[in-house]
């Protein structure tokens, strides 16, 4: 059982690392933390006293004075190192530097020389010290206007606004889960490996993706035409498109958008529905419920997945984990509908009705078959 604790825990990757660490809690225990233990000096030497490991993430990305960000981010390195020296502790430090290291600007000074800092407590004091060079992350509930031009372009897409290219440049990439792999990794094999050695290291953490800003946004736009406005599912026929379509779903108004309507044809016949309308594969399945059962309380952390009702009356819940703030949906089969599920909320579906409901599942394909997926948690 190796303890972690993340700087930065509420922030887009803290977010993604410390949710992914609570999948395995056979493997880890999180030491919780919180931004205001910076301000109180007592908080902060406990909290790395409680720790094998820190993920020193907690950083300011974007200021109007220049000179305030470089100060900022030295000084939240500082205060970490002091709180480990006040107390002897030698966690194993992981610190989260950028590619913008060599640029000619104060953001990227100061994730160098907090790095340096950094190498020199280890090496001082014997201790673990691994510095990630990282490439521009992205994913699902990253900030827009702050944490990427794609959650940017996400946020204005699915709120009737239009995106503008400033610089039309090149942006390598890498998906927020990948990145969370790494810092997973490493922490595993310095413990298993170096348990009681003196590690300074420096990793480059390589882009999976490479690309113009003008192609990601056609992409992006390519969503909204598709599911948006049409509801149907995009063509997904690479990982770089289903990571982006993974991390558009979560910046839609669920609350707004769902249940979606889906086009009633009738005739002397009976009725006829698409419920799903793919421009790529997947899976289609189909279930009955009776009145009273629920279904589901689980969520993915890659998967999307369609409900969509056909018969009956039902009651979809969604809940973002790490959060307490439900989305309750009632559908009904003579109003056919559907909810899409974003990844990382929990879900589920209950039959509200006298009757038989009757549900037709879709979810894409899953890109590793050897990685787990599906974790059960109650709405």
């Amino acid at each position: 059982m190796i303890r972690i604790g993340i700087t930065g825990q509420s922030g887009f990757v803290g977010t993604h690392l410390y949710n992914t660490l609570g999948l395995y809690p056979d493997r880890f225990e999180r030491i919780p933390f919180e931004d205001a233990f910076f301000s109180d000096e007592d908080k902060l030497k406990a909290f790395v006293q409680n720790c094998d490991a820190v993920v020193h993430l907690a950083a300011m990305n974007r200021h109007n004075d220049p000179e305030v960000l470089f100060q900022t981010n030295i000084g939240l390195v500082k205060q970490l190192i002091a709180a480990c020296e006040a107390t002897s502790s030698t966690p194993h430090i992981l610190f989260s530097s950028s590619t913008q290291e060599e640029r000619d600007n104060l953001y990227g000074k100061s994730k160098k020389e907090g790095r340096k800092l950094l190498e020199q407590w280890a090496n001082k004091n014997s201790a673990q010290f691994s510095g990630f060079i990282i490439p521009n992350v992205f994913g699902p509930f990253g900030n827009p206007y702050y944490n990427s031009v794609i959650a940017t372009f996400c946020h204005q897409l699915t709120h009737n606004e239009t995106p503008k290219i400033e610089i039309n440049g090149e942006v390598k990439l890498i998906y927020v889960s990948q990145l969370v792999n790494h810092f997973i990794e490493r922490i595993e094999l310095i413990s298993a490996n170096h348990s009681n050695d003196c590690v300074i290291e420096e990793i480059t953490i390589q882009h999976t993706i490479e690309l113009n800003v003008s192609s990601l946004l056609k992409i992006l736009e390519s969503f909204k035409a598709d599911y948006f406005e049409k509801g149907e599912i995009p063509s997904l026929d690479t990982p770089l498109k289903r990571d982006l379509f993974t991390t558009f779903l979560t910046y839609i108004n669920h609350s707004a958008f769902y249940p979606f309507k889906l086009k009633l044809n009738t005739d002397d016949r009976g009725s006829f529905v698409e419920t799903v309308k793919l421009n790529s594969g997947g899976q289609v399945s189909f279930s009955t419920t009776i009145p009273g059962i629920t279904r589901g309380n689980h969520f993915h952390t890659h998967k999307v997945e369609r409900f969509a009702v056909i018969k009956g009356k039902a009651r979809i819940e969604l809940r973002r984990i790490g959060t307490d703030i439900i989305l309750s949906f009632d559908l009904d089969g003579n109003e056919p509908s559907f909810v899409d599920m974003p990844v990382w909320y929990t879900h589920n579906i209950t039959n509200i009705g006298e009757e038989e409901l009757y549900t037709i599942f879709w979810i894409n394909e899953h890109f590793d078959a050897n990685d787990p997926d599906t974790y059960f948690e109650k709405v």
